[in-house]
């Protein structure tokens, strides 16, 4: 049984979407033992002690740098003894010496189909306040490994989602959210806990 440690800064919808998936059945292979909270007060921690799964506070703020920061987050990932890392809504900045530490390890979603609206200043609403000004018709999920180069990792999983003509960037964020990262964030970590993802070339195989 593989150990989860997920990675949050807010208020946890992703990290919901695991723990409902887990309590399903879903996740087979492995299980969310701790999440770590780069802020104090998030709404994920209250969802982590709801569901019975330690909690960690690492403020950032506390860090004179992302080395420091860095140093510290890989010190507690090893004393959990993760086997696999997930940023769910993790908006803090990492140095390379984590991804190094942990490859092909960590993962994160991101809320564009990669490699689309993807890279250094696109989170959150923007990603989509993008999508639309550019007129996509398509825009999805992304699942994908955590390297140093931002969003650049290798793809696990994606799925399309439809941008319809009188969508606002917050309607289409919360359509993202349901139907594409909240499907396939959840398989992407069984996947992983299965032992059935190996990356060749840069690109991600599923067994």
């Amino acid at each position: 049984m593989k150990n989860i440690v997920v990675l949050v800064s807010g208020g946890g919808t992703n990290l919901q979407a695991l723990i409902d998936a887990q309590n399903r059945g879903e996740i087979k292979g492995g299980k969310i033992t701790c999440v770590i909270s780069s802020k104090e007060g998030a709404f994920a921690l209250e969802r982590a002690k709801n569901n019975g799964i330690k909690t960690v506070t690492l403020p950032r703020k506390h860090f004179s740098d992302n080395l420091a920061y860095s140093k510290a987050l890989l010190k507690i990932l090893k004393e959990q003894n993760a086997d696999l890392i997930v940023y769910a809504g993790f908006m803090t900045i990492l140095d390379d010496v984590v991804c190094n530490e942990y490859p092909n390890k960590m993962i994160n979603v991101h809320p564009a189909l990669i490699p689309s609206f993807c890279g250094k200043g696109f989170y959150g609403l923007r990603v989509h306040e993008k999508a639309l000004e550019k007129g996509v018709k398509l825009t999805g999920a992304t699942v994908h490994f955590v390297t140093a180069e931002c969003d650049g990792g290798p793809i696990i999983l994606q799925k399309a989602v439809e941008v319809r003509q009188d969508d606002t960037p917050q309607t289409l964020q919360k359509r993202v959210m349901e139907e594409a990262e909240w499907k396939i964030l959840p398989k992407a970590v069984s996947l992983f806990c299965e032992d059935r993802i190996s990356v060749i070339d840069n690109k991600v195989h599923i067994d």
